[in-house]
Order: structure tokens, then C-alpha cells, then sequence
């Protein structure tokens, strides 16, 4: 569901005082439906796995959604995971991220391909998220986009399961691999 009768903020989306879930996108306030039981797997396995590996590392942060990030006042989103490296860590505040994270992850269902794959891909992209994952669960996919010095996003790594690739990897928390079975296939 979207609204477009005006040009949303950060704080009139504070000011709704209802428990659910929205984003505001160029001004856009778009209410987000809760994900499915498979979603929430996924995206819960992605961020143990990358939690466990960051910590251990001492490389900085992982949380996961609903976590508000406030790029500015007409773009505040909520990606399913996101990174902030330790010297980052700081545009944490009380509410909110409030700043571009290093990267986030978005896991697209069939409800949120385009919003995930044009619209967040292109405002990441303008506001300098280093790097930017989409996961297809129904595709058991995922593609890993850096940012390249020209600002545009870049294929970093991709791979299905069952089709030969075991891992990916991040560019961005060196070393970091990702077993693709472990993501799609949970015990």
C-alpha cells in the first residue's frame, strides 16, 4: 500500500503511532505487509551467519529488520539486514540508523520485486550504500552489487543453489563467505 496525497517525512512517519510497518521513499509512504515464514528463515540464517563472522572479526555491527535507516528526511527505509563497520558505528541513534550503512541486504518476495530491485536498488545506489544484496528465495539467488568508483553498482558475485556455486562472498566484510545451503536449506 502506498500513499502519494503528500510529500512524507521522517517525522510525520513518526507521528503515525500505529505498530505498523512502513518505509518512506522519496517522499512516498509505503506500508510494508509482514514477510513469510520462509522469508524470515532466510533472512534470519543470513544474519546469524554474517553476525557470527562480524563479531568474531571485532569488524563492527549486523541488525536486522524492522530497523528504521534515515538517509534523509524523504528516504527512510527498512532493509532486512544491515552492516556497519566499527568505525561506523556511530550513525546508530536512539530511534534509528541515521546514515548510509556499508551494507544492506534485501530479501524480494514476489509483492516487493520491483520495489526492491529499482527503487531501493537506485536510492542505495544515489546515496553511496557501499554494497547492496539481493536475495531471491524462490530462486534460492542471491547477487551481490558493490558500488564502483563511477556510483553506480557493480555485480560483485551471484549464485543459486544447485546450480554448482557453493559460496558468495562480500567485498565489503572482507572474507566474509557464505555458504548458499546453509541460507536456503535450514536444519
Amino acid at each position: 500500500m502506498t500513499t502519494k496525497e503528500k510529500l512524507w517525512t521522517y517525522k510525520d512517519y513518526l507521528e503515525l503511532g500505529d505498530d505498523k510497518r512502513y518505509e518512506v521513499m522519496e517522499g512516498e509512504l509505503i506500508m510494508a505487509p509482514a514477510p513469510i515464514p520462509y522469508h524470515q528463515a532466510v533472512s534470519r540464517n543470513i544474519e546469524f551467519l554474517m553476525w557470527d563472522y562480524v563479531k568474531r572479526k571485532k569488524l563492527g555491527v549486523v541488525y536486522d529488520a524492522p530497523i528504521d535507516v534515515v538517509l534523509d528526511e524523504h528516504n527512510v527505509l527498512q532493509p532486512d539486514i544491515v552492516f556497519l563497520s566499527k568505525d561506523r558505528k556511530n550513525i546508530v541513534g536512539d530511534k534509528a540508523i541515521e546514515g548510509v550503512p556499508d551494507l544492506v541486504v534485501e530479501i524480494v518476495s514476489p509483492s516487493t520485486l520491483g520495489r526492491d530491485t529499482v527503487r531501493k536498488k537506485a536510492i542505495y545506489e544515489k546515496f553511496g550504500v557501499k554494497e547492496f544484496w539481493l536475495v531471491y528465495p524462490d530462486m534460492k539467488c542471491i547477487e551481490v552489487l558493490t558500488l564502483g568508483k563511477d556510483g553506480r553498482y557493480k555485480l560483485h558475485d551471484e549464485g543459486c543453489l544447485g546450480e554448482g556455486k557453493r559460496f558468495i562472498s562480500s567485498n565489503v566484510i572482507k572474507g566474509f563467505k557464505l555458504e548458499l545451503k546453509e541460507v536456503f536449506e535450514p536444519s
